[in-house]
Order: C-alpha cells, then structure tokens, then sequence
C-alpha cells in the first residue's frame, strides 16, 4: 500500500512538472518588450467571426508605444472587448517580434517609467 502511494504521488509530480515545464516554455517563447501608451481614439470598430461562424464585437487600435528608455514603437492590437477602451487610459503593452501585441493591461500613470510617460504626454 505504502509503495501505491510512493508511485501515485511521484506520477503526480512528474505531471505537474511537465505542465509547469510547457507553461514556462510558452512564456518565454512569447515574452517580449514592454511598452507604454495612453488611449487617444475609440479605435476601430470590427466584427470578427469566432470558429462557429458567429460574429461579435471588439476594436482594433493602433497607437505608438514607448519603452521604458523613451523609444516608441507602432503597436497594433485588439482590445478584445465589446466596448471601446476609455480615452486617457495607460497601458502595458508587451510586443513580441514575431507575434505582435501578445497582453496588454490598464496600469496608473504612475506605474509608467518616467521616460516613457514625458513622451507620451
């Protein structure tokens, strides 16, 4: 009985540290450059389809970011939600080379590097 345990319990792990191997992997792979901006435009309104051919609403935006040493680049994303962001809103933005905008997040005006926030003022 002691041994059934011993084996379930090292099978368990041996799972957990598979899973938490694949998530570490997809995280590095689509880690990236953080970016700052500030919401100045609805955005644009779309209506993509999802896989079962309905459509729904989300925005699209297209606003220049700023690194953390004040060097801005042109970033496209989707907001992902029924409804445009709020104009004034801060963002973090994380930009991978090969995918794009991968996450993004409102975030204080305080939480902006110095650099960045004099930019995009």
């Amino acid at each position: 009985m002691m041994m059934m345990k011993k084996v379930l319990v090292g099978l368990v792990l041996l799972l957990a540290l598979a899973f938490g191997g694949y998530q570490l992997v997809a995280v590095l792979s689509y880690g990236g450059t953080t970016y700052y901006t500030k919401v100045t435009t609805g955005g644009e309104r779309i209506s993509p389809q999802d896989d079962k051919g309905r459509h729904y609403t989300d925005y699209r935006y297209h606003l220049t970011g700023y690194d953390e040493k004040g060097h801005s680049r042109m970033l496209d994303f989707n907001a992902n939600k029924a409804r445009p962001l709020k104009q004034g809103a801060y963002l973090k933005l994380v930009y991978n080379t090969k995918k794009g905008v991968t996450r993004w997040e409102a975030v204080d005006s305080v939480d902006v590097p110095q650099r960045a926030l004099s930019r995009i003022n």
